[in-house]
Order: C-alpha cells, then structure tokens, then sequence
C-alpha cells in the first residue's frame, strides 16, 4: 500500500524531530493502526487512554487484550473527580451538560498531560466527521497554558476501509463495538449507532447539536 509508505514516512520523520513524543488512543481501529505504526519505530512511546469511567466494558476489555498483544506503555488518564463523586455532584451531566462533562473528563485530564510533550500524534481522519474535513497530516496544538505542540494525524486521508484492511494485513483485532454496527465509539451513554450512515460520529451525543469532545479543534486547541 503506497498510503502505509507515505504514512511511515511521516511517522518516521516527525518522530526523528521529536524529542518527547506522545500518542492519545481510544483503541478505536484507526487509533490501533497508528499505534502499529508507531510502535514499530518508537516502541517506548507513551500510548495516553483517557479512562473517563464512562467506556463500554468491551473497550476495557480490548484495551487490555491489545496492551497484552503489544506491549506498549500504557497511561490511563483519569479526571481529577471519579465518576461516582461527580455524579454525587452534578448527576448525570451527560444528559444535562454533555460538554462539561467532557471538559470535565476528557479535556482537562488530557491538556494537563499533553504539557509533558511536545508531538502530539492521533487517529484523526478527515472521513470521521464534517468538522474534520480539512485536517492536515502535520497541525499545531496551543494548550490554554500557551504550550505548543505538534500534533501529527498519519491517517488523515484513509478511509475506514483503508484502516480495516492495515488491520487484517497486520493479523490485528479489531474492537468488537464495530461488528455491532457502531461506527466512532466514545463514552458509552454519549454513543449510538449513526443515526446518518453517511456520517459516522452521527450517533455520538445524538440530539446534543454536539460534535466534538472539544480535544481536537484543529489546529485551535485551546
């Protein structure tokens, strides 16, 4: 595939620049192809979960199954409130303020990370999402703190299909979600199948007039 070429050619040359690389995966199929990816020239990189306490439990499950496979360095993220402290709190802000609710467990636990690092590499497909459209494969990330990093999208233009057939060539599992007809799986009270078959993050916050966690801006984090 010339797509893989190219890819490791990025990879390879924006790991080359790096001195404190880093990777935030969901373990979704695009997310597990990158990590292959980088894993083979970067097999030390930091591999960032955002564990909101909100996952399936065959997410969970997968992720374990895949740092078993693999090996890789393994850091869970977890908000500064359990889920349990928070819901005694605020209840389900899910429902009543699902962006808060990410502010709260994704966003914040992830900015606070990223300061350690200065590449920033990702899953991101221009084909997940209208809001992700006109990704570059090369971006840059300005934390609220002011940090600057590189954030770096190796599949920007691969279609699903594309991940899917890395994935089978490669004899690597996919998350078992996907054969239940989800298409972009996040926090399990905030994911459905897609409402628009064309749209794949349609069932993500569904009815919300939400399309993004508020990690990835592109290019206006912060």
């Amino acid at each position: 595939m010339d797509k893989v070429k190219a890819v490791k050619t990025l990879v390879g040359e924006a790991l080359a620049q790096s001195q404190n690389p880093c990777f935030t995966c969901s373990f979704q199929a695009e997310d597990v192809a990158v990590l292959h990816l980088l894993l083979e020239l970067r097999p030390d990189i930091p591999v960032l979960f955002l564990d909101t306490g909100y996952h399936f439990p065959e997410v969970y499950a997968y992720r374990d199954e895949m740092q078993r496979r693999l090996g890789f360095c393994l850091v869970n993220l977890t908000p500064a409130l359990s889920r349990e402290e928070q819901e005694r709190r605020y209840g389900n802000l899910y429902q009543s303020d699902p962006h808060r609710c990410c502010q709260i467990r994704k966003v914040e636990p992830l900015f606070q990370a990223l300061e350690a690092y200065d590449t920033w590499f990702t899953g991101l497909r221009r084909e997940q999402s209208p809001t992700r459209a006109h990704l570059q494969p090369l971006e840059e990330a300005l934390l609220p703190s002011g940090h600057r990093l590189k954030k770096v999208n190796p599949l920007y233009d691969w279609s699903l299909k594309e991940v899917f057939a890395y994935l089978a060539v490669q004899g690597l599992p996919y998350l078992p979600l996907y054969d239940q007809g989800y298409l972009s799986i996040g926090c399990a009270p905030c994911t459905a199948k897609p409402l628009d078959p064309n749209d794949p993050r349609s069932g993500r916050w569904a009815g919300k007039g939400k399309l993004e966690c508020g990690i990835h801006l592109h290019g206006k984090e912060g």
